[in-house]
């Protein structure tokens, strides 16, 4: 055995230093995620609007919809835009739903350049399991802020996310910033 291999007892010495994520665990193994389908399998877009704001992470209340930071971001700022109404399906949505959806994302978009001015925005949808929802039973849109060159190495080597902020922080931002409409 050899001197490094006797330093290092835990794997292969490789030079690199560690960057722990122990809070990406509770998403790695499905804490907050529904049991089943339905709203009282622990639903937390169910769960959520029934919380004071700033606990649930909620930025704005709408009638039949609202927006909330995602517990486990992409980039700072990435907000999900939910119908109240526990729907999985795009087409289910109603006039009302749709409009309000619409006029969420509107407003989420410009909150996010108000308060921290990305230069570009990934906006969608995955609708149902094969299609990477996390939670397909509640319809939820995404709204990811993007900056030049914010896909570092971290993501892509060290399968870790940096995120300038902690979530209250950024819900009081948003807030802040959201149009009064």
């Amino acid at each position: 055995m050899s001197e490094a291999e006797r330093e290092a007892p835990f794997g292969d010495p490789d030079g690199f230093e560690r960057l722990w994520t122990p809070h990406r665990m509770a998403y790695v193994q499905g804490e907050n995620r529904p049991s089943g389908p339905a709203p009282d399998d622990g639903c937390p877009f169910c769960r959520a609007p029934g919380r004071e704001d700033a606990e649930a992470l909620v930025v704005s209340r709408g009638t039949t919809a609202y927006a909330v930071l995602n517990l486990y971001p992409y980039n700072s700022g990435h907000l999900l835009i939910c119908p109240y109404r526990h729907i999985g399906d795009y087409t289910l949505l109603d006039g009302a739903e749709t409009a309000e959806l619409s006029s969420l994302t509107r407003s989420a978009i410009t909150a996010l350049r108000r308060a921290y001015g990305p230069q570009g925005f990934n906006v969608g949808m995955n609708l149902g399991e094969p299609a990477g929802a996390g939670i397909a039973a509640h319809l939820h849109q995404h709204i990811v802020p993007r900056w030049g060159g914010d896909n570092n190495f971290m993501p892509v080597i060290g399968r870790t996310k940096v995120l300038p902020e902690l979530l209250q922080q950024t819900r009081a931002t948003l807030a802040e910033s959201w149009p009064q409409e």
